[in-house]
């Protein structure tokens, strides 16, 4: 929470003067307003709506509607409140007005004198809510006259209502019973025959009862189809168990087998016919096939067997020989054949009596179809039979009103409230106009500093730049003053504690939190003037200065400036070096500053990044790893080109330097993802060109952390 607190804070400091600005013109012009305004004093009068003073005061109120109201008015008190500002009612206040006062109206109102547009601009009506009341209010600079004229304009639209209402009422009653009641009882004559004949025709006669009992019928009729269904399907049932006992396929041949296993003379035959089969079979056994005895029996089978096939062909219902097989014979097969008879017989008396029984249902669904169909015709004409007589018993009642209205000379309308003299201004009100212009200044100022907020792309401080990177705040650098930027002399710089501390806790920082020993550090920025070089050449004299023997590498070949800082000729340098015209050792510059070397970018070359990608430069890393303690590289901004990328391979890490106000978000968020997804080590983040918020950083203020005077002294002697 207080941390939310101290941000907010943070920015409406930020953005005070733009903000106090907006909020002072608004509040002059609030000023300016109420100085230039005139005075105007507003009085009001109070009409009412009485729908109980009369008995025809509902139809006075419609018949007022109807001859002056806008058509879809949303009620009639609305209608009353348009009618104030009518011609006729503002032209009958002048007339009131001219006859009860005399003034001068070319002093009042001008040369044309009062007019209805003049009285009409200053006029003003309101429906008080929840009421039948209306508020009539008047603006003019002179409050006598505003009263005078509000309370003209009310006598006048009384007297408008009284004649309205009693004309129209007149005109309603002529019209009633000379034209709409004779038309409206032919309707509904007409109506009745229509509806009587057409009753007679489709035989409705209540379509509510009728549709109940066709549906009652429809249902017991569904019922007995389903019990016969269930019914149809047990006797099939039973009908297959018995067919497959009895082998009979048909009614016939079922027929025909009990008949013929229960025929006494075929039982005979069978009988005798068995015997003889008997017979010669024991004579096969005993003599040759042509023997007499053998062939005698033979003849006398088989003329006995053709006997039996014609008496049983003569005992089938379809005069055809029945099967041995399927002879019912025995007590049991007759008894479950004839059971099978039955059972066929009872499954077509169901299925004869199921099919009338649907076709009932049918008919019956139909029946119920059609009745809608046929009430339909039917809705419609007593839908207008009830209407034309709704409509004959509306207008007569209106009639009976209307006479009533043209008799009685009453208004609707009451004033309830006359306009008196007012004693204040109505406006312009001070503590309103102030009021809205400091709410709305506030508004204003406020959205003018969320305005800018929402712009303003850049960093704001080092929580800032945590937040955002997810990476390590290696430190918080100061503005430094315009003497201290160059290092030559380096006094300038090095004796004082307060610009020296923050670059050493930086120095210390990378120290403390690599694990290995850092040999070379790239140091670059988002976009250019951040002031990466200032920080890469004030980096190196603080490590130079604790005894750490020191190179500055300057990469930026597009615009180097390591050499203007320490006061030095551009070249020798990188260039010489690479081109193989001077050594790595001859082409180091030695600094005003201890154990400091700067390795300049040499000779300007027209294709900077063939350089720094060259087997060469990599060469010279490695070499000055080797030389020196520590390698500090300054190298153009990411955003401008692949050189950081490119030597950030080859060396411990990349330091990026951003400034508060001034580095973009976007662009340092991109430059950090790209890095990452090159796989090349960023040590961390500095925040450069911190002003007051740079003590927040550390443990004490470094400015009440100064050295004595002496000991100072005595150092440099």
């Amino acid at each position: 929470m207080e941390k939310g607190i101290s941000s907010l804070l943070k920015i409406v400091m930020r953005r005070s003067l733009p903000a106090l600005a907006t909020f002072v013109a608004v509040m002059g012009g609030a000023f300016a307003y109420l100085s230039v305004t005139p005075r105007v004093y507003e009085t009001s009068a109070r009409l009412m709506l009485d729908e109980k003073q009369t008995s025809v005061s509902e139809l006075g109120r419609d018949l007022t509607q109807i001859a002056n109201s806008t058509p879809g008015g949303p009620s009639p008190l609305a209608d009353q409140a348009e009618l104030v500002k009518s011609q006729r009612v503002l032209d009958n206040a002048i007339k009131i007005f001219n006859s009860q006062y005399k003034v001068t109206n070319e002093q009042n109102f001008g040369k044309d004198g009062l007019t209805s547009e003049y009285l009409r601009k200053n006029l003003s009506v309101k429906i008080v809510p929840a009421t039948n009341i209306l508020q009539i209010s008047y603006e003019n600079k002179d409050p006598v006259l505003a009263a005078r004229l509000l309370n003209a304009v009310s006598s006048a639209m009384v007297e408008y209502d009284i004649k309205a209402i009693s004309s129209e009422a007149t005109k309603v009653k002529d019209f009633l019973e000379n034209k709409q009641l004779p038309i409206a009882r032919k309707k509904l004559q007409q109506a009745e025959a229509a509806e009587n004949q057409y009753r007679q025709a489709s035989g409705i006669v209540s379509f509510t009862e009728q549709t109940e009992s066709l549906v009652e019928n429809l249902a017991s009729l569904e019922e007995q189809e389903r019990t016969l269904s269930a019914l149809l399907e047990q006797v099939r049932s039973q009908e297959n168990s018995l067919r497959q006992i009895t082998d009979a396929d048909t009614l016939n041949t079922a027929y025909s087998s009990v008949r013929s296993g229960a025929d006494e003379e075929l039982v005979k035959m069978r009988a005798s016919l068995a015997e003889l089969e008997r017979e010669f079979v024991e004579a096969r056994l005993r003599f040759t096939f042509n023997h007499p005895k053998v062939i005698e029996l033979s003849q006398k089978r088989d003329a006995f067997r053709q006997m039996y096939e014609q008496q049983l062909a003569n005992v089938s219902n379809s005069n055809n020989s029945v099967p041995a097989n399927q002879i019912a014979s025995d007590e049991i097969s007759q008894e479950l054949t004839s059971k099978l008879i039955t059972n066929e017989i009872e499954r077509l008396a169901i299925e004869k009596k199921l099919a009338v029984v649907r076709a009932q249902t049918a008919d019956l669904k139909a029946r119920v179809a059609q009745l809608p169909i046929k009430q339909q015709p039917l809705t419609a004409l007593v839908r207008q039979r009830e209407e034309s007589a709704s409509t004959l018993k509306f207008l007569q009642s209106k009639l009976e009103e209307a006479r009533l209205a043209q008799a009685q000379q009453v208004s609707n309308i009451r004033i309830i409230e006359s306009a008196t003299v007012p004693d204040s201004p109505s406006s312009p009100k001070k503590s309103v106009v102030l009021a809205l212009a400091t709410i709305f200044g506030g508004i204003l100022a406020t959205g003018i500093i969320l305005l800018l907020e929402l712009m303003d792309n850049t960093l704001r401080d080092a929580r800032d730049a945590e937040q955002l990177l997810n990476l390590p705040l290696l430190g918080v650098l100061p503005r430094l003053p315009g003497k201290t930027l160059v290092l030559e002399p380096s006094d300038r710089f090095l004796d004082q504690v307060g610009l020296v501390e923050p670059y050493r806790m930086l120095f210390k920082t990378l120290e403390f939190r690599n694990d290995d020993e850092l040999k070379k550090i790239i140091v670059s920025s988002t976009i250019s003037g951040e002031g990466k070089s200032v920080v890469v050449s004030h980096l190196a004299a603080v490590s130079a200065m604790l005894s750490r023997k020191t190179l500055i590498i300057d990469a930026d070949l597009r615009r180097p400036v390591q050499h203007t800082l320490f006061n030095l000729p551009p070249k020798p340098g990188i260039t010489e070096i690479i081109e193989g015209r001077r050594s790595f050792v001859n082409a180091i510059q030695k600094t005003d500053v201890d154990n400091l070397d700067v390795l300049t970018c040499g000779e300007l070359y027209g294709r900077p990044s063939q350089l720094l990608e060259s087997a060469e430069m990599k060469l010279i890393l490695e070499e000055a790893a080797k030389e020196y303690d520590l390698v500090i590289v300054d190298t153009p901004p990411v955003s401008a080109c692949a050189d950081a990328a490119t030597l950030g391979k080859q060396s411990d890490g990349v330091v990026l330097v951003t400034r508060p106000s001034f580095t973009n978000k976007e662009m340092l968020q991109k430059a950090v993802l790209e890095l990452t997804r090159d796989r090349i080590p960023i040590l961390g983040v500095v925040v450069n060109g911190m002003s007051s918020l740079t003590e927040k950083y550390y443990r004490y203020p470094v400015k009440s952390y100064q050295p004595t005077k002496h000991l100072t002294a005595g150092r440099r002697r």
